[in-house]
Parts: structure tokens; sequence; C-alpha cells
């Protein structure tokens, strides 16, 4: 399904050619069972359309709060297989987005970012405060990393007291891991040359995992999404401040962007009470090259940034709805796809991946 796009005629005045199409998820906050509440859409960059190729209208989640069990969140890709986080199952498609398999884990809960590196799926559990590992060659669960803070720590945040979180590995294939809890809100993991990283909402640090230990990469301020390695520092989603910024590892602030914002009168639900769905959400975050760097936010918008300008070069909006926020963004890796209806959310049953 083709939508016609609202393209923000903003530009850097730097002539961008050859921008390419991403992949982006969405979680419709707000809505009720029976209702669709998150989608799958390609979004050709270039040419400025985009293209729905997921409905997620699963009933069988947990409706309670504003965000839940509601939509797709992670994404990424394995040879040629396609992997999207859905709360606590992680689902695989192939690239005509029929669905082969999904993997479930009992230590995988409200899992938000995922990424592969070397063979292995990595998937920030935010239900148990955690990072999991897992092999996509044997299909095993092979380690997992808890972050945690005790009830002392619970205003740390209001405080604002950057304190290391208490850290343990355990086994996720063993019923020995630790308790349900959310006291770091783990949001994001990524991998670069074999590292692991995680940050979340309620953590102060990029913090690299490194085997038994963990050690800090970055000071980062509260509430960011997205946060990775970038250049010689960090680049985050600082959803609090509605912009995208590359900091220095001490936290200090070297560019930012200011997400793109839209009249009032545009917006669709936007006498939603803000803690339940708002304009200018800030999530999802990927890098192309030469300073480029692409965002997603709310009502369901991509963004192309020059990040060394600070300023917007294109951005494609899906979706005046300020309900429905981007949140898994990658560049797409398996080259054009013409367009075709939405497909379904779960599909038929499928074997495990």
């Amino acid at each position: 399904m083709s939508e016609a796009i609202r393209e923000d005629p903003t530009t850097s005045g730097r002539g961008v050619t050859g921008l390419p199409t991403v992949v982006c998820s969405s979680v419709v906050r707000s809505v009720h069972q029976g209702e669709s509440h998150g989608g799958l859409y390609l979004v050709d960059l270039e040419r400025g359309d985009t293209t729905q190729v997921l409905d997620w209208s699963e009933a069988d989640i947990d409706w309670e709060g504003r965000g839940g069990d509601r939509g797709l969140r992670g994404i990424a890709f394995h040879e040629d297989l396609i992997y999207l986080a859905a709360s606590d199952e992680i689902f695989v498609y192939d690239q005509d987005f029929a669905r082969r398999g999904s993997i479930r884990n009992p230590y995988l809960k409200h899992c938000h970012e995922i990424a592969v590196h070397d063979g292995h799926l990595y998937m920030a559990s935010t239900g148990f405060d955690s990072v999991l590992e897992m092999d996509l060659r044997t299909h095993a669960f092979t380690r997992a990393w808890s972050l945690r803070y005790s009830d002392a720590w619970k205003f740390r945040r209001t405080l604002n007291l950057k304190i290391k979180p208490s850290f343990r590995t355990y086994d996720p294939s063993t019923p020995a891991g630790p308790p349900p809890a959310d006291t770091s809100h783990v949001n994001n993991v990524f991998v670069r040359d074999g590292e692991i990283y995680t940050c979340g909402t309620r953590l102060s640090a990029l913090w690299r995992i490194d085997g038994p230990r963990l050690q800090r990469y970055a000071r980062t301020p509260f509430g960011t999404h997205n946060t990775r390695p970038f250049r010689d520092g960090v680049l985050f989603n600082h959803t609090k401040t509605d912009r995208i910024a590359y900091a220095s590892r001490e936290a200090e602030v070297l560019r930012a962007v200011t997400l793109p914002t839209y009249p009032p009168d545009a917006l669709e639900h936007a006498d939603l009470p803000s803690d339940l769905a708002r304009p200018t959400f800030g999530r999802g975050l990927t890098v192309l090259d030469d300073g480029l760097i692409v965002g997603g936010s709310s009502p369901a918008t991509v963004t192309v940034y020059d990040i060394d300008a600070e300023q917007i070069v294109r951005s494609v909006n899906i979706t005046m709805d300020v309900r429905n926020a981007v949140h898994g963004l990658e560049v797409w890796p398996y080259g054009s796809r013409s367009s075709s209806e939405p497909v379904s959310g779960r599909g038929p049953a499928a074997s495990p991946a």
C-alpha cells in the first residue's frame, strides 16, 4: 500500500543524491484491542515515497499503558532474513514479508532494539534489565547480561545521580536468571567490532559489556534512545529534548539537530495527554556516511540530517497521527522492491527459525 507522502522541503543547501531506502517499524500508542497498533514501512528517501509492508494488529497482547506490548520495534538482518522485535517475541520474515518463524525466551520481555553481529542476535530485553545473545546458527541462547538498580536508587534520575548499575552475567537457557523488573530501562544494544554496547532512558552512560565486566564507554544524559558510538564520541536520540545529539564521551554536546515539527492543526489525535502520545517523540536512528544520519519521530516521520551542518536534508512523513511513532529504523539491504498491499501481522504459523 503506497501512501501519499508529505515531504518537508527544508534542505541544508547541500546537494545530496542517491539516498537509500530505509525500513522502519512503528508503534501506535493508546489504541484499543482490535485496532492496528503498529506497522512496518519501506521509505525511499531519494524519491520521497513509502510502502507499508506489514500491518500489525495482533490482539493477544498486554493493552495496558501507552505503549505496552503494542507494535513493532527493533529491526535486524541476517543473510536473507529479517528479524523484527515485538515485545516478548522476535518474528522472522523473508524479503517478501512471509513469516518464517519466531524466537522466544523466558527472559525476553518488552524487547526494544536488536542487532546482529557475527552470526549472533542481540536483544535489549527491557522487562528484565538485560541484553540477551542467541547463536543464529544453532538457534541456542548462549549468554545474557543484567544491568539493574536496587530500590535504594529509584530516585537517582530525579536527583540526577550517576550511579553504576549492578551487573551480572547469566545463562538464559536456565532458570537461574534474574526476576522480571525494569529498573534501568535498557532500550538499546549495539555491536561494533565484536564489542557490545548498551544504554537506556534510566542509565546515565553508554556501557560496554566486556565478558564478565561492565565498563563505561561514555557519559550520557538520562532519557536517551538508540545511543551508539559515533566518531570519537556518541550519537543518540535525546527524546527528552526532541533532538538528536552528537556528544563527546564526557557528554559535551558537539552537534545537535532538532526534530521536525508540524502545525498543531495539521496533527491527528493531538488532544491526547502528552504522557500517552505526543509529537516529536524521537526514536530510531541509523548512520549513512559523510555526516548524514537518519532519525525517526512522531507523527511517523523519517528524516535525513546533516549532523555537521546541523540541518535537515530531507524529511518524509508517513502519517499525521501523533499516536504513530517510528521505533526501529535501518537501511534496507536488499535492493528495490515493488509496492504491494500490507501483509497482516502474524500470518500463518511457522516453525522456529
